[in-house]
């Protein structure tokens, strides 16, 4: 497939923000694969779109994902645990003010990083970067490793646990660039992250921490909810993927078979391979929560569609046509275009049908990005 099949035009104001109230109650549209419906509306018990008090359709809310599973069907997670990213430091001698986005530790003892710094021109190695008033955590440029990434070195002498309390004090959420670029009318910023967002930018079941972006789909699971599943009798399978920034770096060609994805750190351990595979044994559901699960288990799947353990590295990147070896539900958010999330979910709801989709959504004003509404895709 070609780049160009993924482009549309997303209003600025059908960007979701914010996260709604509560997490479970973002609207969610449903489509059925092999009868290439889509349902949008609560039905009442004749089957007709219930209406409102002012004679409207009433939509359908993510809580109504449990209407279409049943006890034994299996969701699975993905628990990767997002850490505060964001950091802004000063440049010494000019105090420039310099974003550094944290992606991953690289050697405890040496308090070595992997970072992104913008604006990148304006920083060497040799450079220092000053990131508190007291200048108590100072950082050194060691390498250049891409056009933005640079290796740095904390220096800051202290236990490993203490330096990283340090450090994540001085972060904040690290929410989309189509969030905290977000302007209005006026043409200023306005939507920095606030504490806030490191609760609303984190699932419920976040635990395994190496995340510098959310699984979004995940964020719309309340406890509320997840006791309710489980008292339906459904099961909860958990996997970890380490969610990076190659799901937001743009493709720049347009065959689709020349995009190379960067690699994501996964773990599938034996006690999500036994959730599932009892599921898939006895001919129940098993529903990915995500594309980042997508892209997990269909690394982790052997040839007899079961899933397998696995840790290390995945760079699978998924579009259509792609025939998949595990789920045969997901659920997922609206994208924004041209993004490896739409695409991901075009290739298993199928083409045509999620790009209706797209466009019913763009039509109804649903909300897109990690905030935004979600869509629920069924094998029938």
């Amino acid at each position: 497939m070609k780049l160009s099949q993924f482009k549309f035009r997303l209003p600025d104001d059908q960007v979701a923000l914010y996260p709604p109230l509560h997490r479970d109650e973002c609207r969610l549209m449903v489509l059925h694969k092999k009868s290439q419906t889509i349902e949008m509306f609560k039905k009442d018990e004749d089957g007709n779109d219930l209406k409102d008090e002012n004679g409207n359709p009433v939509y359908l809310d993510f809580r109504s994902v449990l209407d279409y599973f049943d006890e034994d069907d299996t969701f699975v997670f993905n628990d990767t645990k997002v850490f505060p990213a964001r950091l802004y430091g000063t440049k010494e001698k000019t105090d420039a003010k310099i974003e550094v986005f944290l992606l991953r530790e690289l050697n405890q003892d040496m308090r070595l990083w992997d970072v992104l710094v913008e604006p990148a021109r304006k920083i060497r190695i040799g450079n220092k970067l000053f990131f508190n008033d007291n200048g108590t955590m100072v950082a050194e440029v060691i390498d250049n490793t891409t056009s933005r990434g640079r290796t740095l070195r904390f220096l800051y002498d202290c236990p490993h646990d203490e330096f990283k309390k340090a450090l994540y004090s001085l972060g904040e959420a690290p929410l989309p660039r189509y969030v905290i670029d977000h302007k209005d009318e006026d043409g200023k910023y306005d939507r920095p992250a606030t504490p806030q967002d490191m609760d609303d930018y984190q699932c419920i079941f976040a635990k395994n921490e190496g995340a510098v972006t959310a699984p979004f789909t995940g964020l719309h699971f309340s406890r509320e909810m997840m006791k309710r599943m489980e008292i339906k009798g459904i099961n909860f399978a958990y996997i970890t993927m380490h969610c990076g920034l190659s799901y937001f770096n743009a493709i720049e060609v347009e065959d689709l078979t020349k995009h190379k994805m960067d690699s994501e750190q996964v773990k599938v351990d034996a006690d999500a391979c036994g959730i599932v595979n009892k599921t898939k044994a006895s001919g129940h559901r098993v529903c990915s929560v995500g594309t980042s699960v997508l892209r997990t288990t269909e690394t982790a799947v052997g040839t007899d569609g079961m899933l397998k353990e696995y840790e290390g590295w995945t760079s699978k990147f998924i579009f259509p046509p792609y025939d998949f070896g595990l789920s045969d539900t997901l659920i997922a958010n609206f994208y924004h275009p041209e993004s490896i999330f739409m695409m991901s979910t075009a290739a298993f709801g199928g083409y045509d049908l999620v790009t209706e989709a797209y466009q019913k959504a763009l039509k109804n004003g649903y909300k897109f990005g990690c905030y935004g509404d979600a869509m629920l895709i069924l094998n029938d």
